[in-house]
């Protein structure tokens, strides 16, 4: 008999800790923010499409951009890429070769979307982000003077009419419709700069390079730089995994006479939730003396509850400053008492969720009130 009911002892020990072993962890979750970037890439190279060699046709040029990200996958970009392109041909004979340089600014807009964050999901700590892009603009080109020479020498040895290969020879300053699309790779430093590599392809119509063809003239640009964040390109939350499936062991009783057990059933005695408001001066995120024993108040809830978390919300007041100065305002609260819970007081980061509302929301009808931190602990 005390066989049997060591056996039953066992088995319901293994149910409740089947059922403990279920409890959900606390994970970080990335939120986007919409934010403005920069980009200057002062390293770069162009390739001008033509029968010459390679080396005859390539050319340095430079680029600078100034962009939003509007959505996690999506943004636009303005920018202004400049310096030379080049042109040249050999009219069927190699020991007959002509090139010529003129000079060019262009701007365009492109819409990009990141192929990392489309496919993997947002993730800001990614060390490589790969964007594609497209885009249409203008191309100002000017100082044609190299091609007017080489028309003349062709001119001359080649006794070409009104069809010569350089009928459509232009002068002065000559913008031009452009369209471009590209792909961009760029390396995370930090959460403000990256360092990234492009290299984009442009069509024109066939009089951008004064030599007539039939056929689009295109350009390469291949470029190096950095790209600079101009704010918060996202925060963090703490948000709970995966719920516990509720795990219900059926147990068989063997006794002389057979008894069954339908459920074992766990009940945890939950503490009452605490709730501490931490009070702000004006403009201000320094905790006052006065708000220090709140803050106590909670450590020993958590202490006294080693499986309680406590939320953190920062508020400003919305009759000072603006959304701006009060979204930092709220985050900067929150921030202060989660570093005094676990600097000071050893509180573990996984037991705290911090969150921020600003002036959106205003839990007291009191206006100096919602200068505040609201703390509840559960």
């Amino acid at each position: 008999m005390n066989i049997k009911k060591s056996i039953l002892s066992c088995l319901l020990m293994l149910g409740f800790v089947s059922a403990s072993a279920q409890e959900p962890e606390m994970k970080t979750e990335y939120v986007f923010n919409p934010h403005w970037y920069v980009q200057v890439q002062p390293l770069g190279g162009q390739y001008t499409l033509g029968e010459v060699d390679f080396g005859d046709l390539f050319s340095y040029n430079v680029q600078a951009a100034v962009g939003y990200q509007f959505d996690k996958v999506f943004g636009v970009r303005l920018g202004v890429n400049a310096w030379q392109s080049k042109g040249g041909s050999d009219f069927t004979n190699p020991d007959q070769k002509y090139t010529w340089s003129w000079k060019y600014v262009a701007p365009t807009v492109d819409l990009t979307a990141s192929l990392s964050n489309l496919f993997y999901g947002f993730n800001p700590n990614r060390l490589l982000d790969v964007t594609l892009f497209a885009g249409v603009g203008a191309n100002i080109g000017f100082s044609n003077d190299d091609a007017a020479d080489a028309a003349k020498q062709i001119a001359t040895r080649h006794n070409y009419g009104t069809e010569a290969p350089m009928s459509y020879l232009w002068d002065g300053t000559k913008p031009r419709f452009v369209a471009q699309a590209g792909l961009a790779a760029d390396f995370r430093l930090s959460d403000k700069i990256k360092l990234g590599v492009e290299v984009n392809a442009n069509t024109l119509s066939d009089k951008y390079n004064s030599k007539k063809a039939n056929n689009s003239d295109w350009y390469f640009n291949a470029l190096a730089g950095v790209k600079i964040n101009l704010g918060e390109g996202y925060t963090t939350r703490q948000v709970k995994g995966c719920e516990p499936r509720i795990i219900e062991k059926v147990v068989e009783k063997v006794v002389e006479k057979p008894v069954y057990i339908d459920k074992i059933v766990e009940v945890e005695k939950k503490a009452e939730p605490l709730r501490r408001d931490v009070f702000f001066t004006i403009n201000s995120t320094r905790i006052d003396p006065t708000e220090t024993q709140k803050i106590v108040d909670v450590v020993n809830y958590l202490n006294a509850n080693p499986n309680a978390k406590v939320t953190i919300t920062g508020y400003a007041d919305k009759g000072t400053g603006n959304a701006q100065i009060n979204a930092r305002l709220g985050k900067n609260r929150a921030k202060v008492v989660t570093d005094r819970l676990v600097k000071q007081y050893k509180i573990d980061p996984s037991r705290i969720i911090t969150d921020s509302k600003g002036d959106t929301e205003q839990p007291f009808a009191e206006n100096d009130k919602n200068r505040v931190s609201i703390c509840i602990a559960e």
